[in-house]
This record gives C-alpha cells, structure tokens and sequence, in this order.
C-alpha cells in the first residue's frame, strides 16, 4: 500500500494458541518437553516473530472451548495460527473443526516426536486440518513452527 509517497507495510499478527497442561512446562517429565517454561518460550517467540516482521499474540487455555473461540476468531485479528493442542491433538473433533473454520492457515507444534511415544499419540485429529505440524525439536518446533508460518505467510 502506498500512501504520500511511502511504502506502508502490514505487520503480520500471528496467534499462538497452547492447549492443556502446557503450563507444566519446565517441571512437567523434563526428560520428554525440556526444561523452558512456557513462558520462556512466548518471550523466544516474541523475539523471533520480530526479526521476522511479525508480532505474537500468545494464549494458554486448558479448556477445549476456549481455544475453539480463538480459533473462530483469528480470521478478524490474525493472519495464522500457531497451535500446540496437547492432549486435544488425539481426541477432539471439534478443535479438528474449528482449525477448518478458522479461515486462516494453522501450524501445528508438539515438543515431542509423538510417533516416538505410546501408540495414542499417534494420531492426530487437528493435523490433517494444519497447513502443516512439525514435532520432536523440543521449545525449538514452536519457533520453527512460526518460521514457517511466516514464510508461508510473506511469500506463499
């Protein structure tokens, strides 16, 4: 957009949405999610998203509705969605939905490799409505995660 001779330049907001027991990050199984703190995590994204142009908006709900809510309303704030559904990535059809619904693209990031767990794990009902998932880096697949959410976004 140019406006009085000069170049405006949108800056991409991107939601990051944490599901349940995400705040035990940090002293929660250590040997399997690391020892960050999700708080440590949002203030590395914080940093990555603004040498990518971007800003972060971040939300940890252990409530299923709430993170649908935020999923329905990215398409009026947001230009993507970062998502770690934790335990709701194997079981909620209805998070599933609401990742369709949203009308904006949805990465989805896990700390673990969850192929490299217990058999339930395996699946994952919310990927499959993802523009993609990436897993196993430990804190590092969210900011991987916003990497390629952000590519995706700037240059399609």
């Amino acid at each position: 957009m140019i406006l009085s001779g000069r170049t405006e330049t949108k800056v991409l907001r991107i939601l990051v949405l944490h599901g349940p027991n995400l705040n035990a990050l940090g002293h929660r199984e250590p040997e399997i999610y690391g020892e960050e703190s999700l708080n440590d995590i949002d203030k590395r994204l914080e940093r990555l998203a603004e040498e990518l142009g971007c800003v972060v908006e971040t939300l940890h709900s252990q409530q299923e509705g709430v993170l649908i809510d935020e999923l329905h309303r990215a398409r009026a704030r947001f230009a993507g969605v970062l998502l770690n559904p934790g335990g709701l990535t194997h079981v909620s059809v209805a998070l599933r939905d609401a990742v369709k619904a949203s009308g904006v693209p949805v990465v989805e990031v896990h700390l673990s490799n969850t192929y490299a767990r217990e058999s339930f794990r395996r699946d994952s009902l919310t990927a499959g409505a993802a523009l993609g998932v990436v897993q196993g880096f430990g804190p590092r697949s969210y900011e991987l995660g916003l990497r390629g959410l952000a590519g995706h976004l700037q240059h399609g």
